[in-house]
């Protein structure tokens, strides 16, 4: 069965480009041209990854609470946002809202069909690899990885695909350091730095907010990151 992907994009030319190249490629697509539109449609179906354009008409952050609402619906749906703005403050925005990627849209299409490819790898991978880990447990930390499901001491925690790669990467392999470059090739994205603190410092929230003592992520200055656990 085909992937369904929907896009959500105010320029009808732009949205028939995205549609044509994407169906070719042999994909289910749907377009919105607004917001309201797409979270109706989301409410009642989701897709398996949504690309979203961030103004939206004249909901200028449309997109930016577009996300907001569909992470609601979905903690591990794929979301990209593919946008003419590439001001460091709206990547950082999009990312904290919970964006597995953010692409402007100066990219080729060869390079947006290869991103939407990896996304869906790493999906498939996660659960792949849950027949081989089945759960990973790190004293209060379990993994489902076959059902994306998170846990901290017993409370789920609604992390995206992007977010489960990294704690996997790190819990995997508890005490090593890891680089952003390995983190990067775990999740199969291509980032700066910033980015990818970013993401870490979500994923920290996120844990916090049912564990105000969180100190599993240590940040290794100049190096990268690891998980700190007694196993």
């Amino acid at each position: 069965m085909s992937k369904q992907i929907a896009i959500v994009e105010d320029e009808p030319a732009i949205l028939g480009n995205y549609t044509d190249v994407l169906t070719r490629q042999g994909y289910a697509v749907r377009g919105y041209a607004n917001r309201t539109q797409a979270l109706s449609e989301f409410r009642n179906r989701l897709p398996d990854l949504a690309i979203l354009d961030i103004g939206l008409g004249d909901d200028v952050d449309g997109g930016f609470e577009l996300c907001r609402e569909l992470r609601a619906l979905s903690p591990t749906i794929p979301i990209i946002f593919l946008t003419a703005r590439d001001s460091e403050l709206d990547t950082v925005s999009g990312l904290r809202l919970g964006a597995d990627d953010y692409l402007t849209k100066d990219i080729s299409l060869a390079h947006l069909t290869a991103r939407i490819a990896a996304l869906f790898r790493r999906t498939e991978a996660l659960q792949q690899r849950a027949e081989d880990d089945e759960v990973l447990v790190r004293n209060d930390l379990r993994m489902d990885m076959d059902r994306l499901q998170i846990s901290w001491k017993e409370q789920p925690v609604d992390l995206t695909v992007t977010e489960i790669w990294f704690v996997h990467a790190l819990s995997n392999h508890p005490g090593h350091v890891r680089t952003r470059d390995q983190l990067m090739e775990a999740a199969n994205i291509l980032v700066d730095a910033s980015s990818i603190s970013t993401h870490i410092k979500r994923i920290r929230r996120k844990f916090s907010a049912i564990d105000p003592e969180f100190d599993a992520i240590e940040t290794i200055y100049g190096m990268g990151y690891r998980w700190n656990s007694s196993d």
